[in-house]
């Protein structure tokens, strides 16, 4: 039983037999919590075909509802808003639909594809607290869509060439001693990390040097010997210069290797890779095309840009002076071939900090301006940058949070109030340590996911992993509590079907809830934002938490009851387990 499509017909009935005519569409909300009822009509609307005030339209629906229909048992009015008390018989046939559907909240397989990017790091770092907001809000992603039938492909680009790899490799050349992560004993993405940070310290020195020796700022930013050779490093590497290819290949090795150990234990994966030593050719090819055609037009040092100003932007370098290419150029060439690679997606969504929101404005208009339809379909998941208390991160002065320390460290605090309230005498050491990992992990997930994506955010490691409040692990444990009700209920006397009885309004909130799973799924794909699971979960969770204190459930005498409560309770359970999977998050059977 859809109750929301049986309320629809049944306030049209009322409507048509009222004021003759049956509105095409009718406004119903949640009622207001200090108010008695469910839902909630809006008569403003309808006093087109009333022609009363809202109070006595609301007050007309109302009395005909009470008096015709076996749905509505009790309404109250405020001002244009008709508060509906549904009748107990309908809430148990509610839940009893919900019950005989396998995949409760599920779409089935539609055959729509769409596309969604995101970490797309550089190779000169490992990824930081700022990388795990972007995995986990793109993974996330991918998950709400594929539960609402679609075919998600998961990409990333990751960004393998330019000055800022160079930068590494020249302070590798200049200091590493052949270092490598096996002498070191370092992640080889930390390793190349630590050079990045290396290259910035020397070169700020030698900048000051220039400078105190008379040279002006700029130029002495120009002429300082180290970026000299990393500029002249990336311009070796684009004519395909044997050693510097080699160096090229053998640190990028080393961080493809870190990466994957991070991604591992993030949880999330990848369909399909994209790098930018790949894409840059093609992007070069159509700035060339669409010189050609007049789109884009050359300077007289010979670089070439676009001239955005009629858009109400302004002009951007697509090839540099000495023809090398710049982050545009690649992005172009990699938008392009993600369509030819998958020409059945819908919309390309791109998951970037929004820092990039102008770059991404202007990828599109080129785009569309070099003649691609789908340009339009290009979507930018923009997302509010992560603050600590400290201050914002900075890669080069070497003050980002690792992602690799903080996953750690929040696995280790995860185990240290585990141990503490005592809840895994009766694990084994494999039990325990999977239990501390699912905990940590899901209280980082669920703390950076419950925000709205493009708002910016404070990062708080302690408040995230508490039991109470608003944490994943407040839900993790409702789930555990859960499951050890459903072990005891399997015990308990079995009933065919559950009837109508008289319900606690704790049990009419929570199969209230449970029919908004399958809208909040498709809402949280199409708004592009896990956080509306996240805190519907969060909300069941709360919910079911108030019933279980309050209703008793094997105390119960009537066996009807029972059975009514432990379904519930199974099925609360399963939309929680499934809302946080599309988080990312696994719950647990025990905790």
């Amino acid at each position: 039983m859809k109750l929301d499509s049986l309320l629809r017909e049944e306030l049209g009935n009322a409507c048509q037999k009222l004021f003759g005519v049956k509105p095409e569409q009718l406004q119903i909300q949640p009622t207001n919590a200090e108010f008695e009822g469910s839902h909630t009509l809006v008569c403003f609307p309808l006093t087109r075909v009333s022609k009363k005030k809202p109070e006595e339209t609301a007050q007309a629906i109302g009395e005909w509802l009470t008096s015709n229909s076996d749905t509505v048992v009790r309404v109250n009015v405020v001002k244009g808003f008709l508060n509906l008390v549904l009748n107990d018989k309908v809430w148990v046939q509610v839940l009893n639909s919900i019950l005989k559907e396998d995949n409760y909240g599920i779409t089935p397989p539609t055959g729509d594809e769409i596309m969604v990017e995101y970490s797309s790091p550089n190779t000169n770092k490992p990824l930081h607290l700022g990388h795990l907001r972007n995995n986990f809000l793109g993974w996330s992603v991918a998950s709400l869509y594929e539960a609402i039938g679609y075919n998600v492909h998961k990409v990333q680009i990751i960004n393998d060439r330019g000055i800022h790899i160079c930068k590494s490799m020249a302070a590798w050349k200049l200091f590493g001693n052949g270092e490598t992560p096996e002498s070191s004993g370092l992640k080889g993405d930390k390793l190349v990390g630590k050079y990045y940070v290396e290259f910035d310290k020397a070169y700020k020195k030698e900048v000051n040097d220039l400078i105190e020796s008379g040279v002006a700022k700029e130029q002495a930013e120009k002429d300082a010997p180290i970026m000299k050779l990393a500029v002249d490093m990336l311009r070796k590497w684009e004519q395909r210069d044997t050693e510097t290819v080699d160096l090229w290949k053998m640190m990028n090795g080393w961080v493809y290797r870190g990466f994957d150990e991070t991604y591992h234990q993030m949880g999330v994966t990848f369909d399909k890779l994209y790098y930018e030593s790949e894409t840059y050719l093609l992007g070069k090819e159509e700035v060339l095309k669409g010189l050609e055609q007049g789109v884009f037009f050359r300077k007289e040092d010979g670089s070439v840009w676009v001239d955005l100003t009629a858009d109400g932007l302004d002009q951007k370098v697509l090839l540099r002076s000495d023809g090398t290419s710049v982050y545009m150029t690649q992005d172009i060439g990699t938008a392009i071939l993600r369509f030819r690679d998958f020409p059945k997606i819908s919309r390309q969504v791109y998951t970037v900090g929004n820092e990039q929101e102008y770059h991404f404005k202007v990828l599109f208009l080129i785009l569309a301006k070099l003649g691609y339809q789908w340009a339009k379909e290009c979507y930018h998941l923009s997302y509010g940058m992560v603050d600590l208390p400290s201050g914002k991160m900075k890669s080069r002065e070497g003050t980002v949070v690792d992602a690799d320390d903080l996953m750690a460290e929040m696995i280790n605090e995860a185990e240290a109030q585990t141990r503490e309230l005592g809840k895994i005498d009766e694990m084994d050491q494999a039990e325990a340590k999977a239990l501390f990992e699912m905990i940590g992990l899901g209280a980082l997930k669920f703390f950076l996911l419950k925000v709205d994506p493009k708002k910016r955010m404070m990062f708080n490691p302690n408040e995230s992993i508490q039991l109470q409040g608003h944490t994943g692990p407040f839900i993790q444990y409702t789930h555990a509590r859960i499951r050890s009700i459903m072990r005891k209920a399997a015990e308990v006397k079995k009933v065919n079907a559950i009837v109508a009885t008289d319900l606690q309004p704790q049990e009419q909130r929570l199969i209230h809830m449970l029919t908004q799973f399958p809208s909040k799924l498709k809402e949280a794909a199409t708004e592009y934002s896990p956080a509306l699971i996240a805190n519907y979960a969060y909300d069941l969770a709360k919910e079911y938490n108030q019933f279980y204190q309050a209703i008793p459930i094997f105390a119960e005498k009537d066996e009807n009851k029972i059975a009514l409560r432990i379904a519930l309770s199974g099925k609360v359970g399963e939309v929680i387990k499934k809302s946080m999977m599309t988080l990312g998050i696994q719950v647990p059977e025990r905790m």
